[in-house]
């Protein structure tokens, strides 16, 4: 057994990953890290799913230029790294330094974040790096910074445990973060009293857990959390002592928050709550020492974020609960490795090793670095540095593991900012990204399972991810890929980015956050600064500050570092906190009659960001498989929306596509659409297509959660669904099929194609053979069946019997069972049975039909879990995982299984 220990690559709770394989020439296994101080062997369906994504599709295997007529031809990297230094130098040389940029990754390791910060700033002479971290945390960055003096997360997943009150806030835990959502449910378990309080305009499924659930108005936290604060004083429950030796601004923070209003009526009729919901939580959190809030894109994508990130500190430093084991302010980051990039500065208005743009600290990182053209005032943050790319400010980018034009909001202004722009480069590991479209350089990355460096998580845990395979093709580490255009930008340069290896990198870096600090600033890693090769390759789970050895041996305890704050001094001037005067300002986007609708975005539980990796594994697909808008059934019939048809949303910026899903947990008057879907997997369902750039003043972090939209039926006269097999499927939703809502789905051994349309093909015979027809020149079976009057069209291929490509065309929304379809492919030869079932369009001898997927884990369905429930009369998730086996892996779907018995029980008892 060959077993490698590295680190999950998804979000930022940072779970250690055991990847094993039985022979050297066997696949590749994965399993959660038991000694793993962040997930102790817990892995959610997506890091269960790791081994299967080894093998990426579309992947970007040789350097790649695009000539003057826009084709993209193959190169060496030598011709490749002189373009984009020649490119960079050339910009420089006419425009100055503020006319090239960066746009960098959560995905980077903290090695080549370091060294394209490096780079950025302390060569290239301006500080026009930012990343796409700023999308999800930037907003917490600021409010501690305010805060504290420092960008410091206070609290561990140990502190979470332990609390008495867990408050989450604009966090749907249970599947943004499902292990730490994991770990609350054991805890929970094992303390049954402890409390749980979710704040979230939508009821998702960290519901599960609460005890109490406030589906909040979007855009009145502040006002929420301003009047727990005066609550707090009212009821005598500020920490003085603490306040006077420790804090800054309390009386000003108080005065603000009593201005907003302190009566509880008026406050639940703003808010949209009972009041006695409100009066139920300031009590509890009144009462409750040990508590902990957690925060996430529910409160920092906002145009107020940082106030609201403030509002959330100011009540754990009124009350003293913060540098004590069970209590504090919690923001968990969406990202791997969103902690490493904020550690070496690869936010545009940060310098490395939580260094701002401060006299003394610009001077002591020229020092450090020996930095030729310090960057000395911030950078372009994410949305204006578009901004500027798009009115010709920036001459040059290089973009690295990250898809701006699906990720940034107002996507076709960020395309048509690509397209202005002289010189894209793009070091990617997928070839069919959004972004991968305006590209003039293309260079092959190395990815998971590949890379060698370090990621920090959520609670500032340092881990290594290692290598386990060799990359493929001339795929390199980004730091190298840096280094080696450093050089040859300018020859004088190359000292400054000689690195031999990833150690290297990370020793210079461990340097820098111990140079001249003493204590003075948070990052300490100098117990690391001499680390060598061999100890950083064994270097276990370790969070920082680090300021002795013990992070050398491979025993190192992850939670072992000490509180911080528990001497009550924080890293302003005179060490004392600051309580900041916030006010609610509400949504950045109004609603009017023509816009009447809140659109909130966000994650679902299988699927990573734009699903280059994720959309690649079937099993991950079967939960949620297509965009969908959920729909409050009172707006579904207001607007005309029909559960399963198609939904147009909109505003002046554009409209979308989306399935409509009927859900009775969402709040009225208000949608929510998934934001994974790009133009690689879906035609028009990129949700940022009508997202505003509204930006919070401090942060720059945009607002994701609160867009002023519309909705209206759209008039599909057709629906179709085609399955193809792989050696056959064309890549993309391309314009060249049918309708204007198309999305492939990847399927085991095929992939699927959902479709919807208004205008039809002439002739879908015509169309069907000419598309559908394998690219082998072999004899080809077809099978159909037409009725025209009533709406019906199917077409079956086959090659030698076997199933090649399978389209079913109706007027009808209804889809037909995939699941059905799907084993036919795994079939080498089709019965005359099996045919005439084509014809049919559904099976003879039906089985059993298993219903929507809801264990991606264990491929459960819905049918299944219902027939279960009925049979056995379960009452309870852990007995329904005995019968069937769902969540009793990752865990994930334990919401929806206890969801699903509640709403059973309920039908079943009238």
């Amino acid at each position: 057994m060959q077993t490698i220990r590295t680190t999950c690559p998804y979000c930022g709770v940072g779970c250690g990953v055991l990847a094993e394989r039985q022979a050297p020439d066997g696949e590749w296994s994965v399993r959660g890290d038991p000694d793993h101080p962040a997930n102790y062997g817990r892995l959610c369906s997506k890091g269960a799913a790791l081994a299967e994504t080894v093998e990426l599709p579309q992947r970007l295997l040789k350097p790649t230029l695009r000539d003057a007529d826009g084709h993209l031809e193959s190169t060496n990297w030598e011709t490749a790294l002189d373009r984009v230094a020649s490119g960079f130098r050339e910009a420089i040389a006419e425009h100055g330094p503020e006319s090239v940029a960066f746009y960098v990754s959560g995905q980077l390791l903290t090695e080549d974040y370091y060294l394209a910060n490096k780079l950025m700033k302390g060569y290239l002479g301006a500080a026009n790096i930012d990343t796409n971290s700023r999308l999800c945390m930037s907003s917490a960055v600021a409010a501690y910074n305010r805060a504290f003096g420092s960008d410091t997360v206070p609290v561990s997943y140990e502190d979470l445990e332990r609390a008495d009150l867990v408050v989450l806030i604009g966090s749907n835990t249970a599947w943004a973060h499902p292990v730490v959502f994991q770990r609350l449910m054991a805890a929970k378990e094992a303390r049954p009293g402890m409390r749980f309080v979710v704040i979230d305009p939508r009821r998702t499924a960290t519901c599960d857990i609460a005890d109490l659930h406030l589906p909040v108005a979007p855009g009145t936290d502040i006002l929420l959390l301003n009047g727990l604060l005066a609550h707090l004083a009212e009821r005598g429950k500020i920490d003085t002592g603490f306040v006077e030796a420790h804090v800054e601004g309390f009386e000003s923070t108080l005065a603000a928050a009593r201005a907003e209003g302190t009566d509880l009526d008026n406050i639940a009729q703003r808010c949209g709550l009972p009041v006695e919901d409100i009066q139920r939580f300031y009590d509890w959190f009144a009462t409750t020492q040990h508590s902990v809030s957690l925060w996430s894109q529910g409160l920092n994508q906002s145009a107020s974020g940082t106030d609201k990130g403030n509002a959330v500190i100011n009540l754990h430093l009124a009350t003293g609960r913060i540098g004590r084991p069970g209590m504090g302010p919690f923001s968990i980051t969406g990202q791997p490795n969103a902690m490493g990039g904020r550690e070496v500065g690869g936010l545009a208005n940060q310098l490395a090793a939580h260094q701002g743009f401060a006299e003394a600290d610009i001077d002591r990182v020229r020092r450090f670095w020996q930095a030729p053209n310090l960057a000395t005032r911030p950078g372009l943050k994410a949305v204006d540095l578009f901004e500027a790319m798009r009115d010709g400010r920036i001459k040059a980018v290089w973009i690295m593991a990250t898809n701006p034009a699906f990720s940034l909001p107002d996507s076709d202004t960020v395309r048509e900012a690509l397209e202005a722009c002289p010189l894209v480069v793009l070091s990617e590991c997928h070839a069919g990204t959004d972004t991968a479209a305006f590209a003039d350089v293309l260079l092959p990355a190395s990815t998971w399972g590949e890379r060698d460096g370090t990621v920090t998580n959520s609670e500032r845990c340092i881990s290594r991810q290692r290598p386990f395979i060799d990359a493929p093709g001339q795929a390199r580490p980004d730091w190298w890929i840096i280094g080696q255009v450093a050089r040859r930008i300018d020859p004088d340069w190359a000292p400054a980015f000689d690195f031999p290896d990833s150690a290297s990198v990370f020793r210079e870096y461990a340097r820098q956050t111990a140079f001249e600090n003493a204590g003075s600033r948070d990052l300490d890693l100098s117990g690391l600064a001499g680390i060598s090769r061999q100890e950083y390759d064994a270097l276990s789970p370790t969070r920082w500050p680090v300021t002795g050895t013990t992070a050398r041996e491979t025993t190192t305890d992850g939670a072992a570092a000490t509180e911080l704050f528990a001497d009550g001094r924080f890293f302003t001037a005179d060490a004392r906190a600051r309580m900041i005067p916030v006010t609610n300002r509400g949504a950045a986007s109004a609603l009017t009659p023509a816009f009447p609708l809140r659109l909130n975005t966000g994650r679902l539980r299988d699927q990573w960001h734009g699903m280059t990796r994720t959309g690649a594994v079937p099993r991950l697909n079967a939960h949620r498989s297509e965009p969908a808008a959920s729909v409050h059934p009172f707006d579904a019939a207001r607007y005309r929306l029909r559960g399963g048809q198609i939904a147009r949303i909109g505003n002046a910026r554009g409209e979308i596509l989306a399935r409509v899903t009927l859900d009775d947990e969402q709040r009225p008057g208000s949608l929510f659409v998934p934001m994974h879907w790009s133009r690689l997997t879906a035609s028009r369902s990129g949700v940022n297509t009508v997202i505003a750039p509204d930006t919070d003043p401090v942060s720059g972090q945009p607002e994701f959660k609160t867009q002023a939209v519309w909705a209206e039926p759209y008039a599909a006269q057709w629906y179709g669904c085609a399955l193809i097999r792989d050696d056959d499927t064309p890549a993309g939703a391309d314009e060249d099929w049918p309708g204007d809502y198309r999305v492939v789905i990847a399927g085991d051994g095929h992939h699927r194609f959902e479709l919807a349309g208004i205008d039809a093909p002439a002739d879908w015979t015509a169309w069907a053979k000419s598309r559908l027809a394998p690219k082998a020149d072999v004899a080809r079976q077809w099978i159909e069946f037409a009725d025209p009057k009533g709406g019906q069209y199917r077409i079956a291929c086959l090659t030698e019997g076997r199933l090649q490509a399978v389209l079913f065309v109706s007027a009808s929304s209804r889809r037909p069972d995939v699941g059905w379809l799907t084993d036919l492919f795994s079939r080498e030869s089709l019965s005359d049975s099996d045919q005439a079932d084509l014809l049919a369009g559904k099976p003879a001898d039906s089985g059993e039909d298993r219903g929507p997927i809801v264990c991606a884990c264990f491929d459960v369905g819905r049918n299944t879990l219902i027939d279960a429930i009925d049979t056995h009369r379960i009452t309870d998730a852990r007995a329904l995982g005995d019968c069937t086996q769902a969540g009793t892996n990752c865990g994930s779907c334990i919401p929806e299984l206890k969801q699903l018995i509640a709403r059973r029980l309920t039908e079943t008892s009238h």
